[in-house]
């Protein structure tokens, strides 16, 4: 009897310790993969929060609701003041998988010029436009390599731009080992230009695209759903679709709305992640001792204010592990479902953030339900991000 317990609590004691050193190794394989996260897109954060406050500005002197007020519209504004703004708020995103390849690209240990390279690839104005593939009324279409695999542009695609960049980065280094050295300096970007725009273009880039198109039908079912069912589900879903860059193919519908009934309910769904994402960035500024994080929390604040999500998910969200995005995913769901709930819906199609208080300006009940829900969601993740979300390393300081 002895014997036998004495077994039973050895191999309790073994599983014991499989459990832990299993658990130990996946929770440093979700660290580590945070930890690739933010080097990616730590960098790119700056110029990310610029073009947010860009496009803050934008939305609110170029809109007709406000410039009503003083007896003008944007029709009025020359034609060069808007190509020049444009040139400010729309380069940095529409450029945006370039950016991403160029910085993954270093991050996973090629040289950084065949990343940006291969991210420019990815956006060749060659290429149809992703978002204008997306539009219906553009006339635009994916071409169609061998009559079956549909090539588009990768405008937006933040997963491709990182795919890419680690196929890339991975292929480099082992042509690298081999590669003779005096084929090296062109042979090796030739190799991995080639075969990388190959496997992304005609293969990864196709998936994307097939995978946004079934996005569309799901949204349009998930929009006829009663009870708020449908606007929790894409506001707590929306957020997740900015990470991986499939975003934009809201935009077809958005579209087809605003041509048809001249409101947009789907835009009022999405934007209120933006207002927990506020919510997030004030709970990190309250308890975080770490300066670096409360810088981050700052400048990612000031974006999301204009309707920019991304240094907010990939500065903080991302970068910490995960709570903050569980709970802005939940209060994200909570505040779309009380917007659909109420049927509160745009007159037009705009930013997120302070910006999108003027498209509910032609309805005061509109403003005003807008106006509630919107602060509901900066208190709700702000609460439960302050108490749960925000991690222990930097809550302290550390003394050396």
């Amino acid at each position: 009897m002895k014997d036998n317990s004495y077994k039973s609590s050895t191999e309790k004691i073994i599983k014991k310790d499989m459990h832990d050193k299993i658990a130990e190794e996946h929770q440093k394989g979700i660290k580590s993969l945070m930890k690739i996260l933010g080097d990616i897109f730590v960098p790119i954060i700056p110029v990310i929060a610029a073009t947010g406050l860009f496009l803050g500005v934008k939305g609110c002197v170029f809109n007709d609701n406000v410039l009503s007020w003083f007896g003008v519209s944007t029709a009025m504004i020359p034609d060069y003041i808007i190509t020049l703004v444009n040139v400010l708020t729309e380069t940095t995103f529409a450029f945006l998988p370039a950016i991403i390849c160029w910085s993954a690209y270093k991050v996973f240990g090629g040289l950084p010029i065949i990343g940006i390279v291969l991210g420019l690839m990815l956006i060749s104005p060659i290429l149809p436009n992703a978002y204008d593939v997306a539009d219906p009324k553009s006339g635009v279409e994916a071409v169609m390599a061998f009559g079956q695999i549909p090539v588009v542009g990768c405008q937006g695609s933040v997963l491709t731009a990182v795919f890419t960049a680690f196929i890339g980065a991975k292929l480099e280094k082992k042509l690298r080992k081999f590669m003779p050295k005096a084929l090296d300096l062109i042979m090796t970007p030739f190799m991995v230009m080639l075969v990388t725009f190959l496997v992304i273009i005609l293969g990864i880039g196709p998936i994307m695209h097939i995978v946004e198109l079934k996005l569309v039908e799901i949204i349009e079912l998930l929009i006829r759903l009663p009870f708020g069912i449908g606007g929790f589900l894409i506001g707590a879903t929306y957020p997740l679709l900015v990470i991986a860059g499939l975003h934009h193919t809201y935009t077809m519908i958005e579209i087809s709305l605003l041509a048809n009934t001249g409101f947009d309910p789907v835009i009022t769904l999405y934007a209120m992640y933006s207002f927990a994402n506020i919510g997030t960035c004030l709970a990190f500024l309250a308890k975080s001792k770490n300066e670096n994080a409360r810088q981050t929390a700052t400048g990612a604040m000031l974006s999301q204010l204009f309707g920019v999500s991304e240094p907010v998910l990939f500065g903080l969200h991302l970068r910490y592990n995960l709570k903050p995005l569980v709970i802005m995913l939940g209060t994200s769901g909570l505040g779309a479902a009380l917007v659909s709930i109420f049927n509160i819906q745009s007159n037009s199609y705009g930013l997120s953030g302070i910006p999108s208080y003027f498209m509910y300006l032609y309805d005061g009940r509109q403003f005003v339900l807008y106006l509630g829900i919107s602060v509901f969601s900066v208190v709700v993740c702000f609460v439960f991000t302050y108490l749960f979300g925000v991690p222990k390393e930097i809550t302290e300081i550390v003394t050396s």
